[in-house]
């Protein structure tokens, strides 16, 4: 099963507000959703859904096992937990959100875990999130390559990811951006502006496009139907090789997200 090019995130969306997001999202064509124990919103997310009426076959949804989860006691109740909150047999895509700080569990014994919630059914695909390639690589060896279906990474214009991305794919570990905007930062910059206008397209647009004729998914949030509507578009933006040379200058190793006692050592 491939992960879709195209997501709706709900990171830092709670309450009525992530209700109003998800369901909105499903309405414009949405099929793939993006949460995660840590977010506190899985039982609102699985609201939405199920008031959305849109059939459970057609959609993918992703959530992710925190932390304090991560030991082989510990994952697969906190998965069935979430399941229970969004109301599900399962769902299409579970990733270790963040390594085990200090290895404080080990990367074998998670991804093992991990392994074992997939075959007991509760989750069709299973991969990781903010691995660097150390990281990846111990992943590899626990369950092999064929079991970690993407590393979901922070990658956007101003931060490419460059040798972790080249590592996934030599490897065929398929690459999920997130923050791709970069909290708005994105949008305003001048080049990304240039060919926004150029091809009378959004900043927004042109940003998840770049990510997406990379090969990469894209899960970007808006609480604005007409956002969700514009973005959802960036599929049908073919960007130029010259526009794609464009926006690879503008790396700059700009990562906003390296929270203290968490975050591994980048590569």
């Amino acid at each position: 099963m491939s992960i879709p090019a195209l997501g709706l995130g709900t990171f830092r969306l709670t309450g009525q507000t992530v209700i109003d997001s998800v369901r909105n999202g499903l309405d414009v064509g949405y099929r793939a959703i993006d949460t995660a124990q840590i977010y506190g919103n899985e039982v609102e997310v699985g609201q939405a859904i199920e008031e959305s009426g849109v059939p459970r076959n057609e959609l993918f949804l992703t959530t992710k096992i925190w932390t304090e989860n991560l030991s082989r006691e510990r994952l697969i109740p906190s998965l069935k937990e979430s399941l229970t909150k969004l109301h599900m047999e399962s769902v299409d895509l579970t990733l270790i959100h963040w390594p085990s700080p200090a290895d404080t569990v080990l990367v074998a014994e998670f991804m093992l875990a991990l392994a074992e919630a997939k075959e007991q059914g509760l989750t069709k695909q299973i991969g990781v999130s903010n691995f660097t390639i150390g990281l990846m690589q111990r992943a590899i060896d626990a369950v092999g390559v064929k079991e970690i279906a993407t590393n979901q990474i922070e990658l956007s214009p101003f931060l490419q990811n460059r040798k972790a991305v080249a590592f996934a794919q030599s490897q065929g570990i398929h690459i999920t951006s997130y923050m791709t905007l970069a909290y708005g930062k994105v949008l305003k910059d001048p080049v990304i502006q240039a060919i926004a206008k150029e091809r009378e397209a959004t900043p927004a647009q042109v940003a998840l496009a770049w990510a997406m004729q990379l090969g990469y998914s894209v899960i970007p949030s808006s609480t604005k139907r007409v956002n969700l509507e514009s973005n959802l578009a960036a599929q049908s933006l073919h960007l130029s090789a010259d526009e794609l040379a464009r926006i690879e200058a503008l790396e700059r190793n700009d990562r906003l997200t390296s929270p203290d006692g968490l975050a591994p050592a980048w590569d």
